[in-house]
């Protein structure tokens, strides 16, 4: 429940309240509580109401219809959290779609001044290159080339990537749990090969994704740079001051 105690303000308490009412027990459209109503259900004033409901909606939480009342919004729903969840998989899942990995190419390379520094190898050094084309209910979504370290997976096989995710893999097969990933994202336009992959023009926007991820050993187990329809993938983030 709200405590006045906490050094987090009453509405934003209220926003993590309600935002997790809304993921687990709410649908799409469905009717929220009147200001009032929740006023009174959690004991808070109008105002922290107000203010918890203003920040629901810019999170995309949440639509108002003029004098019908507030409803619940799909636009959360389809969006990637950077700040909740690095899995392909696990989000596609979450929100309802069916997940799909193809395996386009699965090699071992000498990593390169480029890879060593960003997977903190010696150059020379083998690394996995694993290109992955991402699918959600069967529509080309991504299009992921991942570089593993090869003295630590060194028994990763083609075959387990086609049926198994990579996280899962590396946790269950490897005994690697992921603890963190750093992730940068930026526009930009979908090059001709990938176009091709993700059959749209030559000339769409894209996003492009950088992934360090990390073991809590705070060793770097997998470097991704990815290519992601931006008509199809978006991602979302909260910022907290």
């Amino acid at each position: 429940m709200l405590s006045s105690e906490s050094k987090v303000p009453l509405y934003y308490q209220l926003v993590d309240l309600l935002g997790k009412q809304i993921k687990e027990s709410m649908k799409p459209h469905d009717q929220m509580l009147s200001e009032r109503e929740i006023s009174t259900k959690y004991n808070v004033s109008r105002t922290t109401v107000r203010l918890a409901m203003a920040e629901l909606e810019k999170m995309g939480y949440i639509y108002k219809k003029h004098g019908k009342g507030t409803f619940v919004a799909t636009l959360g729903e389809n969006k990637q959290n950077l700040m909740e969840s690095y899995s392909f998989t696990d989000h596609m899942r979450k929100i309802g779609r069916v997940p799909k990995t193809d395996v386009l190419s699965y090699d071992v390379i000498e990593a390169n001044e480029y890879l060593a520094k960003h997977i903190g190898l010696t150059i020379g050094e083998d690394v996995f290159k694993i290109i992955r084309l991402r699918l959600a209910d069967e529509i080309p979504m991504m299009v992921e080339t991942s570089y593993i370290p090869f003295k630590k997976f060194s028994s990763l096989t083609e075959e387990l990537v086609k049926i198994k995710p990579l996280y899962e893999i590396f946790k269950e097969d490897f005994g690697e749990v992921v603890k963190a990933a750093d992730e940068e994202f930026s526009a930009s336009i979908v090059p001709l090969k990938e176009a091709q992959i993700l059959q749209v023009p030559t000339d769409s926007a894209c996003l492009r994704l950088v992934r360090t991820t990390y073991n809590t050993a705070n060793q770097v187990i997998e470097f991704t740079l990815s290519i992601a329809r931006s008509d199809q993938f978006i991602y979302k983030i909260r910022h907290i001051r």
